[in-house]
């Protein structure tokens, strides 16, 4: 498929539903390669043919970013097929259970924190090297407004993605004077997600935004680039 990022190569992550599911079609319907990845095999092979239906490509990497050597298996598979990654968009997450902060499950929180953060830390190192080898590699990495106003009962999640904003944010830094790569954060405000329904199951889905608005946003970001240290958040 033609378009803005034909030949280019992006990773995206938690892309079997939601925000990384659009964000992948958004990605492959401007040219991209998309590979993949999140621990359904089923909801990932749905995306890949709806890529392929549109005519664009994409590769499937079904894992659980949490498991040990997953990710540096990843990374070498797709170091095997292709020389620099042009974009890497940080999606998967977990939200926890809900609770007081004197509440807070021990053994949850590390589960929380292992994808939330560890795993990002991970999929940084595995693929810093072929960010690096692109001509302007964009790492995107979607957030919550959690992690910037602590609000009650969500410091498990709050903290998780502070830890995240951080991490990417201190790595961005680092690279910003030796090479292409550039590292943002985008916030997606009230979006229709399966983790939006969990926390808010009252709530009337058609009241927030599709996860297309926002997938649109992050091919925008891709293609035209940001300055080191971006962050936005959608409204609506």
């Amino acid at each position: 498929m033609s378009g803005p990022l034909a030949d280019k190569l992006a990773v995206v992550t938690g892309a079997s539903r939601g925000i990384g599911a659009a964000t992948a079609l958004a990605l492959a319907a401007r040219g991209a390669h998309v590979v993949l990845t999140a621990r359904t095999a089923k909801g990932l092979e749905d995306v890949e043919q709806a890529i392929f239906d549109a005519g664009g490509s994409a590769t499937i990497a079904p894992l659980d970013l949490t498991q040990t050597d997953a990710i540096a298996r990843l990374a070498t598979a797709v170091g095997e097929r292709w020389q620099a990654l042009d974009v890497l968009v940080l999606n998967a997450g977990t939200l926890g259970s809900l609770a007081a902060v004197p509440a807070i499950d021990a053994k949850e929180l590390a589960s929380v924190l292992t994808l939330n953060v560890s795993a990002q830390a991970a999929l940084i190192a595995a693929f810093d090297s072929m960010l690096r080898r692109s001509e302007g590699a964009r790492v995107i990495g979607v957030t919550s407004s959690v992690a910037r106003k602590p609000r009650a009962y969500w410091g498990a999640y709050g903290a998780s993605k502070a830890a995240f904003e951080t991490l990417l944010g201190a790595y961005g830094d680092e690279v910003a004077a030796i090479s292409s790569i550039r590292t943002g954060i985008l916030d997606p405000g009230s979006t229709r997600t399966a983790m939006r329904a969990r926390a808010y199951p009252g709530e009337d889905p058609s009241s927030v935004k599709d996860p297309a608005v926002v997938a649109e946003r992050i091919a925008t970001l891709a293609i035209d680039g940001f300055e080191a240290g971006h962050f936005e958040r959608i409204e609506g």
